[in-house]
């Protein structure tokens, strides 16, 4: 799991700031500024010629297994999480930028999970993030909404599983008919809501470990709820943990008919010291893609990143083959301290490699040399006899020599 600076209120929520990255290299960046910093002024040539970066083809994905595949989406989006608010929406630019022009086609952030009214989804949190959406068509807006408030607070298990079972009777489902047509009123009914993320861990009060079978009812209740108002049209992404954590997520799944995308959160941390073991864990990057393959989902990772194995370039290079082989329908880097490349200073490998493999800079072409035209060949004049000497002879002279048959005459006028 990550670390949750960013979800405790609209007015906690902290990241890094400073000057945007204006390398020597060949796209300078316009930024605001209060936009973050680079973590490194590498230009991508460089990055892909120091560490081998290019090949992302399923061949380098090492120990993972030959097996059913989940539908791949048409078309994935990729994007990070930069802010919750205003910032974060303004920072999809500016990372773009850094990525040479390489587009962010997801607007990720979460509901604030204090109170009901913010899980409601106020007008003013939402609005720049609607506007940022309906820019573009082919945009996806993601929003991890909690599932219950105090969503933060370290709520002991017995009283989760009072409040499990409460909702499972239909005590918040008004909370989410409210969110649902906030949504829709705004213009976005077609949001990913990654709802009750991480379940399986031990963080939130919205945890499943408690009264699975009431979590379950309650992620029924909270679905048929939002699909039900006019217009919706969105899609619940379940996101557990990678690995068992203080469930196996699989004891959480709610059922086909109420899931729409198998999502994942994955980071760099144990018990997955490496990348091979982070696949092939029990509940790992393996069994996730295997599920949903066998339960017909499209997959996304909601949020990936460094953690605790620290600056880890073999990581990040890994994961995005991963990426770039199973094709989620999309995937958000969380990127702030210490999971981040752009606007964390402190990976300053990993945010090379990731730069290497995602810029999208594409230089002007260089144009075909122009090459003088070739003379025509001039005919010796009429009485001549020419003297074969050869190609080179001829090339260096500039042409054949001719001897005149009436070389004693002079010529009439």
């Amino acid at each position: 799991m990550a670390l949750r600076r960013r979800r405790l209120t609209t007015t906690c929520l902290g990241v890094v700031t400073a000057g945007l990255l204006t390398s020597g290299a060949v796209l300078p960046v316009t930024h605001h500024a209060d936009e973050p910093a680079a973590a490194n002024g590498s230009t991508a040539d460089e990055s892909a010629a120091d560490e081998s970066a290019a090949d992302v083809s399923a061949a380098a994905i090492g120990s993972a297994r030959e097996k059913p595949k989940p539908p791949r989406a048409p078309s994935p989006a990729l994007g990070a999480y930069l802010d919750y608010g205003p910032k974060g929406v303004r920072r999809i630019a500016a990372m773009q930028s850094w990525l040479g022009g390489r587009e962010l086609r997801v607007g990720h952030t979460y509901l604030p999970g204090d109170v009901w009214s913010n899980i409601e989804g106020k007008p003013e949190f939402l609005e720049d993030w609607a506007a940022w959406r309906k820019a573009k068509d082919d945009r996806l807006f993601v929003l991890n909404v909690p599932m219950l408030e105090r969503n933060e607070e370290h709520v002991p298990d017995g009283v989760v599983r009072h409040e499990l079972r409460r909702a499972a009777q239909g005590d918040y489902d008004s909370h989410f008919k409210a969110l649902a047509e906030r949504l829709v009123g705004l213009g976005v009914p077609d949001t990913v809501i990654v709802l009750g993320w991480e379940m399986n861990g031990e963080t939130y009060t919205h945890r499943c470990g408690p009264d699975p079978q009431s979590w379950k009812k309650y992620w029924n209740r909270i679905v048929t709820t939002m699909r039900a108002v006019p217009g919706q049209k969105f899609r619940f992404d379940f996101a557990p943990n990678r690995g068992r954590d203080a469930i196996p997520w699989t004891e959480c799944y709610p059922g086909d008919d109420v899931v729409d995308i198998m999502g994942m959160d994955s980071y760099d941390q144990p018990p997955g010291r490496t990348f091979d073991e982070q696949v092939n864990e029990p509940f790992g990057l393996q069994e996730h893609v295997d599920f949903a393959a066998a339960h017909g989902k499209v997959i996304s990772y909601p949020e990936w990143g460094l953690f605790r194995n620290g600056d880890n370039p073999e990581y990040m290079r890994r994961m995005l083959q991963w990426i770039d082989t199973y094709k989620p329908v999309y995937n958000t880097l969380t990127d702030y301290c210490p999971h981040g490349v752009w606007q964390c200073g402190q990976n300053p490998k990993s945010s090379k490699m990731y730069r290497a493999l995602l810029y999208g800079f594409k230089p002007e072409p260089v144009p075909t040399p122009t090459l003088p035209p070739i003379p025509t060949p001039t005919q010796p004049p009429r009485n001549c006899l020419p003297l074969d000497l050869g190609p080179w002879v001829e090339k260096w002279l500039g042409g054949r020599i001719c001897i005149r048959l009436n070389w004693s005459q002079r010529e009439d006028g």
